[in-house]
């Protein structure tokens, strides 16, 4: 069976106006909760293989952050098609995986990651920033992946997590 990690990448920033969308930056919320998010897929036994992530500003730097915060071994790989992409596009994107992966996480964006999460699994779950959606896939082989393929395990919001342990914004 094949794991699949989606993540909604997080907070970005809207203080420039003139800033074309792909460049947006993460705020300071965001630039807190990537890291965590990274620990927190350590501490759950989520490590990945490969990160494949949306080459945007925000996408790009919530996968870097997410390597730092779980010092994390996986490859990032940083795929053009996720950025805008509709839930058939990540779900071609995912098909053309490496059989030898086992687990994947991908870093995009909504509405498209909502979108694929119920595509996959037939489960609508709101994917807020920096939420990720752990879904078990009943396939041996990536190719094999399908609408409905998917079982979703869990979904983790850093503010969820963090209750306990103080705040994020």
């Amino acid at each position: 069976m094949k794991k699949l990690l989606v993540l909604r990448h997080a907070k970005s920033s809207w203080t420039d106006p003139d800033l074309a969308d792909f460049d947006r930056p993460l705020n300071e919320r965001g630039l807190r909760a990537a890291p965590f998010m990274g620990s927190v897929i350590v501490k759950d036994g989520l490590e990945p293989e490969l990160i494949i992530s949306s080459p945007a500003e925000r996408a790009r730097t919530t996968a870097e952050l997410v390597v730092q915060g779980g010092d994390l071994a996986a490859d990032v790989r940083f795929e053009e098609r996720i950025y805008e992409a509709s839930p058939h596009t990540l779900l071609q994107i995912v098909s053309d995986l490496d059989d030898d992966l086992e687990t994947v996480l991908l870093v995009g964006h909504n509405p498209g990651i909502e979108d694929f999460v119920k595509l996959l699994t037939g489960v609508y779950e709101p994917m807020s920033t920096a939420a990720m959606a752990v879904i078990e896939l009943g396939i041996d082989y990536w190719e094999d992946v399908a609408a409905g393929t998917g079982k979703l395990l869990e979904v983790v919001r850093p503010k969820d997590r963090l209750k306990t342990i103080g705040k994020l914004s």
